[in-house]
């Protein structure tokens, strides 16, 4: 039986192709994945990078690298404590600038004239009235006209809680009369004089202290008449609760001459 011949295939010069095709459809493949890894989703990396960085920090303030990759300073968070503390001080200087403006309210003709100073520091509002206001020359009893300006004031402070302490000055010029010995007694009489007007007008006494301080704290030169008279005065002072460490002034109307 004769053997069936097989015809030879011709040769295929387009298998080539199939290579090219292969290697075609991997390096695709290769361009996907790059891109995908370059494309890493900003929010999660953020996650997983602030978990990472709480994780391994053991305690300490993590160090914040910024989209430039420049270190940045960690973010300081204050206390709850120190929050609350912040909040209450605001609240305080808030309330005493609204005593400090109905003062200047009340005492607006008096300031106009230049009777009355009005300022506010962190130690509180102090308000300064010239003794001309309140006193005949050499005498404590206070007069009849100054009175409703002091009723006017004890109209603003008498429904709150903060402490008021109220000082005599006088000027350098020794006083001898059978009422008063020395300065001192003057000033402090015409501080309690001013205290005890207070009380009468609703402002409870536990909040009141009288102080004299004589001529030791002058505002003008005694060795003029108009200093002497600026030195002459009783100075009102409402206490804040706040430190004593700010020395700004925020409100002040009307030197006192």
């Amino acid at each position: 039986m004769p053997r069936k011949r097989y015809e030879e295939e011709p040769d295929n010069h387009d298998r080539w192709m199939v290579s090219y095709a292969d290697f075609i459809t991997l390096l695709f493949a290769f361009f996907v994945v790059m891109y995908a890894i370059s494309s890493v989703n900003d929010g999660k990396y953020r996650v997983l990078s602030s978990s990472l960085i709480s994780a391994f920090s053991n305690g300490t303030k993590p160090l914040i690298i910024n989209d430039d990759n420049r270190p940045q300073p960690p973010v300081q968070i204050a206390p709850p404590s120190q929050k609350r503390q912040g909040e209450a001080l605001r609240r305080e200087r808030e309330h005493m600038t609204r005593i400090a403006r109905d003062i200047l309210t009340v005492l607006a003709p008096l300031i106009d004239q230049g009777k009355v100073r009005v300022t506010q520091t962190d130690r509180g509002v102090k308000v300064e009235i010239n003794a001309s206001v309140l006193f005949a020359p050499g005498d404590a009893r206070l007069a009849v006209e100054s009175s409703e300006a002091l009723k006017a004031v004890a109209a603003v402070l008498k429904d709150d809680v903060r402490a008021i302490q109220v000082e005599g000055h006088t000027d350098s010029v020794p006083i001898r009369n059978a009422l008063f010995a020395s300065n001192w007694e003057l000033s402090a009489v015409r501080a309690s004089s001013v205290v005890r007007l207070f009380i009468d007008n609703g402002v409870a006494e536990s909040r009141l202290t009288a102080v004299g301080r004589g001529s030791t704290q002058a505002v003008g030169d005694n060795d003029t008449a108009d200093g002497r008279q600026r030195n002459r005065r009783v100075a009102v002072i409402i206490m804040s609760s706040l430190p004593e460490t700010v020395t700004d002034v925020q409100v002040e109307a009307g030197p006192v001459k």
